[in-house]
């Protein structure tokens, strides 16, 4: 079970391709528990458990996915919220997210609202001196095929 990296902070999947062909090699399946390929930590993008599943693919490996976007994920959150909540329509529930293929997709593919954080991992593609680009991030928008409901640069 991969959740991340022994040292996200200085390692590459590349560090890991002796113990990752072995395994490929013994056909074990790497189950990722966290399908983010990067994520944000300040104002660096760490590598994350997606992309050490997305090497062992290319290696060969087997990989099994659990999370964002599957819908097990969403099933499971929602079933947690009634539980707390009692009953309530899935127009009651907004998702936040930045990443296109995990949190955005996800939360669009379930029919749930979506807040868009702008300044993610994808802000490179729109936003200029520190402000996001109207103009430009509808086209990322478009392009993504990916229609939020709402965005903010941070969740503050």
């Amino acid at each position: 079970v991969c959740t991340g990296f022994f040292d996200d902070e200085t390692e590459t999947p590349d560090d890991y391709t002796d113990m990752l062909t072995a395994w490929a090699a013994r056909k074990v399946p790497l189950i990722c528990a966290n399908p983010d390929l990067v994520v944000e930590r300040g104002h660096r993008m760490i590598p994350c458990a997606g992309a050490m599943a997305a090497y062992y693919d290319r290696l060969g490996g087997e990989t099994r996915i659990a999370g964002k976007p599957h819908q097990p994920i969403y099933d499971a959150s929602i079933a947690a919220a009634r539980e707390v909540r009692g009953e309530f329509p899935l127009s009651r529930v907004v998702a936040i997210g930045d990443g296109m293929p995990t949190d955005v997709r996800g939360a669009l593919d379930y029919g749930l609202d979506l807040l868009y954080i702008s300044h993610g991992i994808h802000a490179r593609e729109y936003v200029v001196d520190g402000h996001t680009d109207e103009a430009a991030l509808g086209a990322f928008l478009a392009r993504e095929q990916a229609s939020p409901r709402w965005w903010m640069p941070r969740l503050v």
